[in-house]
Order: structure tokens, then C-alpha cells, then sequence
């Protein structure tokens, strides 16, 4: 692990001491950007995290809570937008490696970027909105509905009346 990383956390102090806990609360520029769809985290952004360790027989508990403000656009009207993201965590850095899926304590230090990237990743909104009565843009030319609530295009004939359109107008 590199000590550089701003989610690592030294532990040696509370290791083996069953009861033992350490309360944090940090602020961490986040050194690589959080999801990648719609909304994600970017890059520099400020993290902050309320975290609690706690020395256990098998490890050490680690439980937090992440604040961080997640930019993005609306799904509806590619507006900007700020969601404020706020989850929980909890997970265990065993002492000893017993599954391939555990984290583990290392150099008397615990890595919490896997844990923060997933919490905060998994809790970022799938089709982000502006407002939930958020109408959108028009489907044929793009108009933003909010800035123009009426907007209407006339409609357009069904192909399949193409040769009694065609008939109507020799008639004309």
C-alpha cells in the first residue's frame, strides 16, 4: 500500500487490543474521479468522512459515513447539476487474509479506497433530474419543455396514408 494515498489509515496503535477505538473526521481531496456515468465525483473534489475504528479479535471494524456533492447533468434536460451523496459503510480489515474477497490489515495500515469508491459509486443516482417534474427536451427538436411548456409540432401523417395524401392533393 502507498502511504501517499489519502485513504490509508494507520492503524498500529489500536492493532490486537480488543476494544479499542479511534474516532476520525477527515477531509479528503479525492485523487481519482468516482464513476463515470451520468453523475460521478470528479476529480479534486472534497470528500468528507466521519470514520470510526474499531480493534475487534479478528481485525479492525472500520465504520463511516461519506459527505461529498457529485456533479453530473439531468437525464431529462441536460441541465448541470450538484447531487449531494451522504452513505454509510462498515467492513472488516481482518489480520490475517482467509478469503480472496476480504480486506486485510497491511503494514499496520487499512486501505479505504475500495470501500469509499464502492459505497459512493453504488449510491450515485442512475438517471439523475433536475426536479422530479422536470419535463425535458422536445424529441423532435430539442427545446427545452421547461422554457417552453406549449411547445408543439404539428403532426406528422403516418406514411402509411402517403398514397390518399398524394390523391387528396391531385384532387386539390
Amino acid at each position: 500500500m502507498s502511504s501517499a494515498s489519502p485513504y490509508v489509515i494507520p492503524v498500529h496503535d489500536i492493532m490486537h487490543k480488543a476494544g479499542a477505538m479511534r474516532e476520525f473526521k477527515l477531509d479528503i481531496e479525492v485523487p481519482s474521479a468516482l464513476g463515470d456515468a451520468i453523475v460521478k465525483v470528479s476529480e479534486g473534489t472534497e470528500l468528507d468522512l466521519d470514520l470510526r475504528l474499531e480493534s475487534v479479535h479478528e481485525g479492525i471494524l472500520a465504520t463511516g459515513e461519506v459527505f461529498v456533492d457529485a456533479e453530473g447533468e439531468c437525464s431529462r434536460c441536460l441541465d448541470p447539476l450538484i447531487v449531494p451523496i451522504e452513505v454509510d459503510f462498515q467492513e472488516l480489515f481482518a489480520y490475517s487474509l482467509t478469503n480472496e474477497d476480504d480486506f486485510v490489515v497491511d503494514d499496520e495500515q487499512i486501505d479505504l479506497e475500495q470501500v469509499i469508491r464502492d459505497a459512493v459509486v453504488l449510491s450515485l443516482p442512475f438517471q439523475p433530474v433536475c426536479r422530479k417534474n422536470c419535463l425535458g427536451l422536445c424529441p423532435d427538436c430539442g427545446v427545452k419543455l421547461a422554457e417552453n411548456p406549449h411547445h408543439v409540432h404539428e403532426v406528422a401523417a403516418d406514411p402509411r396514408w402517403s398514397a390518399l395524401e398524394e390523391l387528396r392533393k391531385k384532387e386539390e
